[in-house]
């Protein structure tokens, strides 16, 4: 199943995509799928951030190749035996076609590409076996960084949490393998991120029960899973696709 998430009369709803045309639903899809009985064709729809984040929980450095890059960059230890977890909060949140503006503090802004998790059960203390029946489904994340912030204040809430900083979408699908996708960004069409979940430090699976055992996660929030090596600053003008195997293309315009 494909979900989307749109503006429809100024008021966000949910839809099923089928054949291009989005089957539009009277709630969200986290425990039964209610249509209301209209279709509107997908090139029509201004799609939003396909979740309902009460916060977004972000995995740390979970490829070695960007463990490296980090050191050179922010001179950052990283013990790979557990995750480290950051927060989003929903403020950060942007959708496909989405535009990204840094205050006029920042010096350099960042674009992290990396698969997305979002949840449609109340998870607390889930099993890795039992982890992939709380998830909805799979997105595109760019987990954007403000990352002179970042260096200067030593922790990671500013530099990550600015208006806008997480775009996220186009669409949440579960027809695609976690552990079996390729991650490519582009900058303005040019690849600087190429790597694939199979070389996830810790997969989906490890991720949830780790997260879960210390907090619950509420449907619709989001876990994003790591970015590849490959980071690199944006500037005004600038646009980013972060492209996922069987999920698609979110596009994000800097300004």
């Amino acid at each position: 199943m494909k979900y989307v998430k749109l503006l429809r009369n100024d008021q966000p709803v949910w839809g099923v995509l089928q054949d291009g045309m989005v089957r539009t639903l009277s709630k969200p899809p986290f425990e039964a799928l209610c249509y209301d009985g209209e279709s509107l064709p997908l090139e029509k729809c201004s799609l939003l951030a396909p979740c309902e984040a009460s916060k977004l929980v972000c995995v740390g450095k979970n490829y070695y190749d960007h463990i490296a890059e980090m050191r050179s960059m922010l001179d950052a230890s990283h013990n790979p035996d557990r995750p480290t977890l950051f927060l989003k909060a929903p403020n950060a949140l942007n959708g496909h076609e989405g535009n990204v503006h840094a205050p006029d503090f920042v010096g350099r802004l960042d674009y992290e590409g990396e698969l997305a998790v979002v949840m449609k059960r109340c998870a607390k203390d889930i099993s890795a076996d039992d982890a992939l029946d709380y998830v909805l489904g799979y997105t595109c994340l760019n987990d954007i960084t403000a990352r002179d912030i970042q260096k200067e204040d030593g922790q990671w809430a500013r530099g990550k949490n600015m208006d806008g900083f997480a775009p996220l979408g186009p669409l949440v699908t579960d027809e695609v393998d976690p552990d079996h996708l390729s991650i490519t960004t582009r900058l303005n069409g040019r690849v600087v991120q190429q790597s694939s979940t199979e070389l996830l430090i810790t997969n989906v699976r490890k991720i949830i029960a780790f997260i879960t055992a210390s907090m619950t996660l509420e449907p619709g929030d989001v876990i994003a899973t790591g970015t590849p090596a490959g980071v690199g600053a944006m500037l005004p003008g600038d646009t980013v696709e972060v492209e996922i195997s069987g999920i698609g293309v979110l596009r994000s315009h800097i300004v």
